[in-house]
């Protein structure tokens, strides 16, 4: 069966995937999350994508970034991969890979459901059972969205900042998204889609992208619209990506 076509969209913020090799661990002790978040961090930006959540649990991570440009996704993920790999095996005395394949990622409605996948990432733990609430887990992005920890590489998305006018009245907003358990329907359908690796949206999101994907292929482009002539690899369309 070939390989699903990733979307290649610049400004579109994008949920990845990617776990260890047979559900296998990936982490190993803590020097293991502090260097994978270093390389995270500095291959981030040596190719400009913006960071926005993340959460590193045993056996695999999720991230919430978006690409200033295209192919920016792809060489940060193969980039922060290599090291990373290169680590684990020098340390642990061992070969072969370490991840199942190669990561999925799919787009998200930053409209409607930018904030939700933020919430499905940063309550992995608590899903998991390891953990009350996600403040209690170290490795997530959730100390500094919720204001409780400073960070000088993790980039707060526009519909982030749209929280409140302020540092103050942004965090106390995010950390009340948190009081209530994530509806179980949000968190199927935001799993499914990350897991088949294709994005999540409303009918509305749907729609908008295919008039671009329309346009593009008559090869006309709205005006204004710096994103309008990309759509991914070989014959992809929006419709194939969006959930």
């Amino acid at each position: 069966m070939p390989r699903r076509p990733r979307l290649d969209q610049p400004g579109l913020p994008q949920h990845v995937i990617q776990r260890g090799n047979n559900r296998g661990a990936c982490f190993f002790a803590d020097d293991d999350y502090y260097h994978y978040l270093h390389w995270l961090r500095k291959a981030a930006g040596d190719h400009g994508v913006a960071i926005h959540a993340y959460v590193l649990m045993t056996n695999h991570v999720h991230i919430l970034a978006t690409p200033a440009k295209p192919g920016a996704l792809a060489t940060m993920m193969q980039s922060l991969g290599r090291r990373y790999v290169r680590y684990v095996n020098g340390v642990y005395k061992r070969t072969g890979t370490l991840w199942e394949g190669r990561y999925k990622a799919g787009a998200v409605d930053s409209e409607n459901y930018l904030l939700r996948v933020y919430r499905y990432i940063e309550l992995n733990p608590v899903r998991a059972s390891m953990v009350t609430h996600p403040r209690e887990y170290r490795w997530s992005s959730y100390g500094t969205n919720s204001g409780d920890e400073e960070s000088d590489w993790l980039k707060p998305h526009r519909v982030y900042l749209a929280l409140g006018s302020g540092s103050a009245e942004r965090t106390e907003a995010y950390r009340a998204l948190f009081r209530d358990e994530i509806d179980p329907e949000d968190t199927a359908r935001i799993g499914t889609a990350v897991n088949l690796g294709i994005g999540v949206s409303d009918p509305r999101f749907r729609e908008e992208l295919a008039a671009l994907e329309q346009a593009r292929k008559k090869g006309g482009r709205r005006r204004g619209d710096d994103h309008a002539q990309v759509v991914g690899e070989g014959d992809l369309t929006w419709k194939e990506w969006l959930f």
